[in-house]
């Protein structure tokens, strides 16, 4: 029996070997290397690199355009995260029971399957200070045109709606497998004791949705903090650096102004350890379990 479960577990390594072999190649091998290049000067067109210890790191403290691409990336995890939370889930709930739930579903999934740039050079014209449709609707009712992505008080949550609008879909069909995953019994007993909508959503359905909001909060911050695509299309970082984040810094220093790929190096591992920790503290926050 030993030798057949060795012989079994051979062959399940076997057929995990071609997986095992592309992760370490194009995911653990670039992890690697970038950890090292973050120690060196790397350069392009400098022929060797030398080791320069924590100098790339000590470096980033006096970046300006850092400090203020990491300020923009925060407030955009952050002021992003309660609108991403709150309306997939209010429409879940509202197509939870509905006859067209199927058909609706599909509606507001539709967006997510675009690319990011397709969906900013949409947004791009709808936000048009000259054409777009929102500026032609203010003019309309009588109210003053604005440059939404040229004025640095509106560019940032002009990208935070843009967002919003994109991955509502995704996470309403998340949303809505949670919530139809949970007992209906429960919602028949509370109606037998009287409660009300809210008094249930609050004792039942939240709670029993703790699962779908840690899965929804941790992959969106983790996701907020490589903002890049929306960035690029609608603003590139500007006006100023009002917009500008972490990983269009990264990008511009590595292959756009300096090719310093040392000092990119050293952001994505700050970038990285910044995540980690981020993520550490929802599972710790939200981590709990689901009891029925």
């Amino acid at each position: 029996m030993p030798r057949r479960r060795r012989r079994q577990t051979r062959t399940a390594y076997l057929f995990l070997l071609p997986g095992l072999l592309l992760f370490a190649i194009f995911r653990l091998y670039p992890l690697l290397e970038g950890l090292r290049l973050s120690f060196t000067n790397a350069r392009l067109g400098r022929a060797t690199y030398q080791y320069i210890g924590l100098a790339n790191y000590t470096r980033l403290a006096d970046d300006t355009r850092f400090t203020v691409s990491l300020w923009n990336t925060a407030f955009y995890a952050v002021a992003s995260t309660l609108p991403i939370l709150a309306v997939p889930l209010l429409l879940a709930l509202a197509l939870n029971r509905g006859a067209l739930r199927n058909v609706l579903r599909g509606v507001f999934f539709f967006p997510f399957t675009l690319s990011v740039v397709t969906v900013g050079l949409a947004w791009l014209w709808l936000l048009d200070p000259v054409v777009g449709p929102f500026n032609y609707y203010l003019r309309a009712l009588g109210m003053p045109a604005r440059s939404w992505l040229a004025d640095p008080a509106t560019a940032m949550w002009a990208i935070i709606a843009t967002t919003v609008w994109w991955v509502t879909g995704y996470y309403l069909v998340v949303y809505l497998a949670g919530l139809q995953d949970i007992p209906r019994e429960l919602y028949e007993a509370a109606a037998l004791d009287g409660a009300g909508g809210g008094r249930t959503f609050w004792t039942i359905t939240l709670p029993l949705l703790r699962p779908v909001l840690l899965f929804v909060v941790v992959t969106h911050v983790i996701g907020s903090f490589q903002i890049f695509g929306q960035v690029f299309v609608l603003t590139g970082g500007g006006p100023g650096d009002a917009t500008r984040t972490v990983v269009q810094h990264l990008y511009e220093t590595a292959f756009q102004n300096f090719f310093q790929f040392g000092v990119a190096s050293a952001m994505a591992w700050v970038l990285f350890a910044i995540i980690l920790v981020f993520s550490v503290l929802q599972f710790r926050l939200l981590r709990g379990h689901t009891e029925y």
